[in-house]
């Protein structure tokens, strides 16, 4: 019997694209869920949802104090209550021709499928120049720590077999950058396991509508991910910008100031 899968797609603000997204996952992938993990947002998105009256599609809104990309994607693993879940974004620029790829690997035993982007500078150059950038840095680090790596560790579009990564997220929500953008960087870091890791190729699209959210937040939040020297990264990166590095991790400032009166 073919394996249950769920398309994971965090969203916030995206009423301009994500009717026509789950309409045209439902076109191509009948079998397939599709759970909108939504980080409370204000426009119409969750009424254009419900309107469809589509049972395999799932608008869930999150509790607001708990914010993130990676926290809302993290959550629609551990809820799925599928065999496997791919997780995408809701810009049209991952292909849906691509799903079925990934799919297919994961049926054939694959505990995680990593879509590989092939022209990632399309993206302009210096966003592109950035990402093979991390790319590189999070590969170096992943193996000094002994973690398994892929080729493009920066990529959006990621599928996982349930029974393999629950477990992870659950044991390591804490710990793990919920307020990052990196989802395949913590499933690597936190795995437990050797990992049958797969690959699917595929050409990122131009963004059709909307606006991305990158800001100089999510480059403090790549650098913090990776242990301890990322953190001296993310600090510096954020002295730079002018923005309060212990504002965005007050739980760091509160064990600086509880080691200070120690001594």
């Amino acid at each position: 019997m073919p394996g249950t899968c769920t398309i994971v797609i965090p969203t916030y603000n995206e009423e301009k694209n994500i009717a026509e997204m789950a309409k045209a996952l439902r076109r191509s992938y009948p079998e397939f869920r599709v759970l909108f993990m939504d980080d409370n947002s204000v426009d119409s998105s969750r009424e254009l949802i419900e309107s469809l009256g589509d049972p395999m599609v799932r608008f869930y809104v999150r509790d607001p104090e708990e914010r993130g990309l990676a926290a809302s994607v993290m959550q629609g693993f551990l809820i799925c209550g599928t065999d496997y879940f791919i997780n995408m974004d809701c810009d049209f620029q991952h292909p849906l021709s691509a799903l079925g790829p990934i799919y297919e690997k994961l049926e054939s035993g694959d505990d995680l499928v990593v879509g590989t982007r092939s022209n990632r500078m399309i993206m302009g150059f210096k966003r592109g120049l950035g990402s093979w950038i991390f790319n590189f840095w999070y590969a170096l680090t992943l193996k000094l720590h002994g973690k398994q790596t892929t080729t493009d560790l920066m990529s959006g579009l990621v599928g996982g077999r349930t029974d393999v990564f629950k477990p992870e997220i659950e044991a390591h929500w804490n710990e793990m950058e919920l307020q990052g953008w990196k989802v395949l960087a913590d499933l690597l870091k936190y795995s437990g396991r050797r990992l049958k890791i797969g690959k699917v190729e595929y050409k990122f699209e131009p963004r059709e509508v909307g606006e991305s959210h990158l800001d100089d937040a999510v480059v403090i939040r790549s650098f913090h991910q990776m242990w301890g020297f990322g953190k001296v990264l993310a600090k510096f990166y954020a002295k730079i910008k002018g923005i309060d590095y212990y504002g965005m991790y007050p739980k760091e400032k509160r064990r600086r100031q509880g080691k200070s009166r120690r001594r």
